[in-house]
């Protein structure tokens, strides 16, 4: 008999609908479980990426953590943990840049309306004056998406100097281009409006309150036997420093990129967003969320374009969000084979972590990613 049977037959309250339905429950349960191992296994065999940690959770549920296959492959083989700490990659914009101007604007330090120059008067400029902070959030501030890396060479106040330096691609609002230059930007706006690095800002009002202990940049040597690699460099492998080299040469911290993390603390991070979302967070005000997640069209993508403030939404970047998941549902993904969405109607949190580019810089994950949300959320939405 099932578990639900059991608890009918201790508190007198047996039903044989009871027990179907539990058993119903059980073995759809276990279909999904069979499901993504099937997924996650056939994209291992086919060398996609090595290892995966998998989560969807609710509000006080884990519905559903795994892990599959490796940290390491060689020379010897380490099985993937679930206090793995992986690279970020992009998903540093949402986490950390994008919440961190949401808290700026919940505490009335910036307008997003207001241009870019502003709050950082030397960005102003070949054609540059009129980018206002909402368009680097939805990267439709016509930035280029990268400048040259010789731009980063010679440090951060260098390479901000040339940022100020650079024209536009587009006018401002007239179409999306997806802009690491743009969250670089950001991460400039929260250092100068709040007095506080990025990654200070971020730890002292969002990771520390959340105790969120792996999330951090530039991870210290002691957590290196934790963190999954990303890519081969010469005779070593990048491992505990940030794989994007514009960050790294920005010394690890910066708008568009660095942010290491793990499971466990994603998904506190996506619960105090769920929190939010009712009402209920500490940090993070309902209106402030209700700002941060409503969507807006994306320019020249109508038909299926929408990008919500410094997230995705459904835009050209969104097939690893899935087909099970609201329209409220925000995410984003990095392009180290990381994946995060969160949906505030179905109260569900989903972490997709893997380091694809290990060993051979090769791997793909969005659609696999995407395939298992669709399976996650048709579960448990």
């Amino acid at each position: 008999m099932m578990l639900g049977g059991l608890l009918g037959v201790a508190f007198g309250r047996f039903d044989c609908c009871d027990v179907q339905a539990a058993e119903a429950d059980d073995k759809s349960e276990i279909d999904a479980s069979a499901a993504i191992k099937q997924l996650v296994d056939q994209a291992i065999g086919e060398g996609d990426l090595p290892g995966a940690v998998v989560c969807c959770a609710g509000p006080g549920d884990v519905h559903y953590l795994e892990t599959f296959g490796h940290r390491w492959v060689k020379p010897e083989p380490v099985a993937l943990t679930k206090d793995t700490i992986f690279d970020l990659a992009s998903i540093s914009k949402a986490v950390s840049t994008a919440t961190s101007v949401a808290m700026l604007y919940q505490d009335k330090l910036i307008d997003a309306d207001l241009p870019v120059k502003h709050y950082l008067p030397e960005f102003g400029g070949r054609g540059k004056d009129a980018i206002t902070i909402k368009q680097c959030l939805l990267h439709t501030s016509g930035l280029t998406p990268d400048n040259a890396l010789a731009d980063y060479l010679d440090g951060p106040e260098v390479a901000w100097e040339k940022i100020c330096g650079l024209g536009l691609r587009s006018e401002p609002g007239a179409k999306f281009a997806y802009s690491d230059v743009g969250f670089i930007v950001l991460g400039k706006l929260v250092e100068r409006v709040s007095g506080m690095t990025l990654d200070r800002f971020a730890t002292s009002r969002l990771f520390k309150p959340l105790a969120m202990s792996d999330t951090m940049y530039n991870p210290p040597e002691t957590l290196r036997s934790r963190i999954a690699p990303t890519e081969n460099q010469g005779d070593d492998w990048i491992c505990g420093r940030v794989h994007d080299p514009r960050s790294f040469e920005m010394g690890g911290v910066a708008g568009h990129a660095g942010l290491f993390s793990s499971v466990d603390d994603l998904v506190k991070f996506g619960r105090e967003l769920l929190a939010a979302s009712r009402g209920e967070s500490k940090l993070i005000r309902q209106a402030t969320l209700d700002w941060m997640i409503t969507p807006h069209p994306v320019p020249e993508q109508q038909s299926r374009g929408t990008r919500v403030m410094g997230w995705d939404h459904r835009s050209p970047y969104s097939r690893n969000r899935g087909e099970a998941f609201s329209e409220r549902a925000f995410g984003h993904g990095g392009f180290t084979g990381t994946v995060l969405w969160i949906d505030p109607v179905k109260q569900l949190v989903y972490v997709f972590l893997s380091s694809r580019l290990y060993p051979d810089g090769k791997g793909a994950v969005n659609s696999l990613a995407g395939d298992i949300a669709t399976v996650l959320g048709n579960r448990f939405g």
